[in-house]
């Protein structure tokens, strides 16, 4: 086997298609202008590139208009934006028990602080979502939902485009966050009724870190408040800031950089496909998950349904530190242990406050890597006591 095994894309994917590397070299060595700041040519191309990248999006997410793909730092940014754009004193916010602290962190700063009232809906001990749950929780003052498409935890996908039918039915503004799903299986803000998509560009779009966006959908930004104000290239005689998108959401320099890099990330995106890139992923999971079921003293938390390619475990008698450690330090596999910022979804699922090991497969994995898991894992259930050995 290779030096590193690399199982933790659900925090970043590694490695990044080689267009990605050349892209970002490219920029950086012949048009790192200031987009949108300045005439001359290098700052027209930086323009471009941005503009191509936001048209890219559109399309991998069927978004109606690119001007709508607002670029943010990552998917936190992108979700801090709407909870402290969009809600109020008083206003009611419908989340679930499986979201990452991006998403509850700023609702329990605006409970508290603001005066917002927030219900976390309840999921299965599998993670998964009942979208009549949502419905019952719905009030006369509910301006928000705003859930996870994919669990970072268990993999679990979930019921986005039901929640989505069931928020705009009653006029309710419906946020996705795609931190784990965009790129790695299909999304259509227009099919799903999906009002903001919050996305991150280095994990499955294989862009670099500092990169993300959201998906402003049409009548929104009219009652967005941005995040932050100043300069934006456009303008420039006006005291306030401008109305009209993307730049109502862009002050100061982009990460122009980043940008390219993830405009060339989208680009491998399309061109391999969503579908054939969720297959891919899909049977790499199966084969990971059926070999781990062999392997006594292995608990697996899984759904019953759809999936992403992350897998939690646990190794019975051991931390999910010492196993990832021990995973890293002897066998050169990179995983994650712990609670994986989503105390929320570890309570759900019952692992807290250990957590659980977390291997999450990438396209670029191959079927090798996956059987040389198993049977490290296997090995260390075996090496921390006889009656883990394999079934059979």
């Amino acid at each position: 086997m290779q030096d590193i095994v690399y199982f933790d894309n659900a925090a970043t994917s590694w490695p990044k298609p080689k267009s990605v590397v050349e892209a970002v070299k490219s920029f950086l060595e012949t048009s790192c202008a200031n987009p949108g700041r300045s005439g001359h040519r290098m700052s027209v191309e930086a323009a471009r590139v941005l503009f191509e990248a936001r048209e890219k999006l559109a399309k991998l997410f069927n978004a109606p208009d690119p001007l709508r793909i607002v670029f943010t730092k990552n998917a936190t940014e992108a979700l801090n934006l709407v909870f402290f754009g969009l809600l109020r004193e008083g206003d009611h916010v419908i989340t679930t028990s499986m979201e990452h602290n991006s998403v509850i962190r700023p609702l329990r700063f605006l409970q508290e602080s603001v005066g917002v009232e927030l219900d976390i809906v309840r999921c299965s001990e599998r993670g998964e979502l009942d979208p009549d749950d949502v419905r019952k929780h719905i009030r006369k003052n509910t301006k928000l939902i705003v859930m996870l498409h994919g669990s970072n935890v268990t993999g679990a996908v979930m019921p986005v485009s039901q929640v989505g039918k069931i928020a705009r039915e009653h006029g309710v503004f419906f946020c996705v966050d795609a931190a784990q799903t965009a790129g790695s299986i299909p999304i259509d803000v227009q099919s799903m009724n999906i009002d903001l998509l919050a996305f991150t560009g280095h994990k499955s779009l294989y862009g670099l870190q500092g990169t993300g966006g959201l998906y402003v959908g049409e009548g929104v930004e009219r009652f967005l408040i941005p995040l932050t104000m100043g300069g934006t290239g456009s303008r420039s005689e006006m005291e306030y800031q401008p109305d009209f998108l993307p730049d109502k959401y862009e002050s100061g320099t982009p990460n122009a950089v980043g940008i390219a890099g993830l405009l060339e990330g989208v680009s491998f995106v399309l061109s391999e496909g969503v579908e054939r890139i969720k297959k891919r992923e899909e049977e790499l999971t199966v084969r990971l998950v059926e070999g781990l079921k062999q392997v006594r003293g292995v608990k697996i938390y899984e759904p019953e349904g759809p999936r992403l390619p992350v897998v939690s475990l646990n190794i019975e008698g051991l931390s999910p530190s010492e196993v990832s450690f021990e995973l890293d330090e002897v066998y050169g596999i990179m995983s994650r242990p712990g609670l994986h910022c989503a105390p929320l979804a570890h309570r759900t699922i019952g692992t807290f406050p250990m957590g659980t090991v977390r291997l999450s497969l990438g396209y670029f994995n191959i079927e090798e890597e996956v059987d040389y898991a198993v049977e490290s894992l296997e090995k260390i259930a075996i090496s921390r006591g006889a009656s883990y050995a394999r079934d059979g």
